[in-house]
């Protein structure tokens, strides 16, 4: 599967960031919308060095709001790299804020890489405190304008900030920045959310049934710690008995499907279930999310099918989807999903959070390779590996794992979303990762 440009969220999903981010909690230290009429001498043009720097301007004719103009870069040659600056000052270390902005691409290349806002933190003297922040979350607002905002701490030793609008390596492209905002916000609450993944192996069921009621059995066990999310292995209709995968396919909405509803209902969690799925004369390797209330949110299907699978007749899914929670957007993947990047790299960038892998077996590396390539959690639920619960430092939180026929164990750990991993050369991961990723390497 190629790798697709994906640059914006999914509107819902980057709405509900924005939604859920702290607001400003006292005066803005800078809010300016008046570029065209009312220059600010603050900003500064800048490039590395002056034969790569773009052309820039301000460009009276251009504004959101229809007047007052906008901060503008022309990009004519590939080499070219640059952007607007402007410090702030009155920074308190260890202090959260927030930055918001927009801007209106025309004939850019690769807008997720080439566009690039940042704040960069600086000392008394001037020099940088910490790492930079990328702003990679991004919504489209109207008329061709995009919003761009970060929430982000201080490092020790800030004082200043300086508030960078960067654009370049687009040849033909331009970039107008207006409406930028700067100023405090309380820090944000935790978002945390307790899993509980499940290591079982029928053996010896006459029925696919018996299978899925003595996974059941499993849920109730789980819940015993009050998950938000409980999550199961692949193909749970067929494991352990002598059926292929086309005997046991039935179709999404079913009666698994309903059963782990039913599931949900009664634990007030969601469940992630992976199972083979008939659509017509078409099967499936499937995973399902059902919520607290037992409704279907949405089906994934198998990307990577291997050489058994294919041999089986089963068809690979085409689809890399995300979906969205009360507990904030993931996504799923089946068991050899793991071995390439292409379906994490692209839940991530579609937003995921955690990506829930039912898995027959697999490498332990790979698992928590994904993890740390993208800055998700991953949790699988295995057979012939453990049942993991994984954060995006590649750090195990929980491990089941047995031992025995019809023996198992369940795996719980409360994470939390809101936490920010931050590697001390690098800075925040996650931004640093989806503001880098090239998706024009072939």
């Amino acid at each position: 599967m190629a790798v697709r440009a994906i640059y914006v969220f999914s509107i819902v999903a980057a709405l509900a960031l924005w939604a859920n981010c702290p607001k400003a909690t006292a005066k803005l230290l800078i809010e300016q919308t008046r570029f065209g009429t009312d220059p600010d001498s603050a900003w500064e043009a800048w490039s590395p060095r002056d034969e790569i720097k773009p052309v820039f301007s301000v460009d009276a004719r251009v504004s959101r709001a229809g007047q007052d103009g906008s901060l503008r870069i022309d990009c004519t040659d590939p080499i070219q790299w640059g952007g607007w600056r402007r410090v702030v000052d009155g920074i308190q270390a260890g202090a959260w804020y927030r930055f918001d902005a927009y801007y209106r691409p025309h004939q850019v290349r690769q807008e997720r890489r080439t566009v690039v806002p940042r704040l960069d933190w600086l000392n008394t003297q001037g020099g940088r405190a910490g790492q930079p922040e990328f702003v990679y979350q991004t919504e489209d607002a109207t008329d061709g304008w995009k919003h761009v905002w970060a929430v982000a701490p201080a490092p020790a030793d800030a004082t200043k900030v300086r508030l960078e609008l960067f654009f370049g390596w687009s040849p033909g492209g331009t970039v107008w920045w207006d409406d930028v905002s700067f100023g405090p916000v309380d820090a944000p609450k935790p978002r945390s959310v307790k899993v509980a993944t499940v290591y079982h192996r029928p053996d010896g069921n006459k029925s696919a049934r018996e299978n899925i009621e003595e996974f059941c059995g499993w849920i109730d066990r789980a819940a015993q710690s009050a998950p938000d999310i409980v999550v199961l292995p692949e193909g749970m209709t067929m494991v352990g008995t002598s059926f292929s995968c086309a005997d046991v396919a039935e179709p999404i909405p079913g009666p698994t499907s309903e059963r782990m509803g039913e599931m949900a209902r009664k634990h007030n969690c969601y469940i992630v279930a992976c199972y083979n799925e008939r659509d017509g004369k078409a099967v499936y390797n499937t995973a399902i999310l059902v919520d607290r209330k037992g409704r279907l949110v949405g089906k994934y299907r198998k990307l990577y099918i291997p050489r058994n699978e294919v041999t089986d007749g089963e068809l690979p899914g085409q689809d890399a989807v995300v979906f969205h929670t009360d507990f904030g957007t993931v996504g799923m993947m089946i068991c050899w999903d793991v071995q390439y990047p292409e379906p994490a790299q692209l839940m991530a960038l579609k937003g995921a959070e955690i990506i829930f892998l039912p898995i027959w077996g697999g490498s332990e590396h790979l698992i928590k390779a994904r993890a740390i390539e993208d800055h998700v959690f991953v949790v699988t639920s295995g057979y012939d590996v453990p049942s993991m619960i994984v954060d995006p430092e590649g750090t195990v939180l929980a491990t089941a794992r047995a031992s025995g026929k019809g023996k198992g164990e369940v795996a719980v750990a409360e994470i939390d979303l809101n936490r920010r991993y931050v590697d001390p050369w690098d800075g925040y991961m996650r931004a640093v990762l989806m503001k880098e990723r090239r998706d024009d390497l072939q």
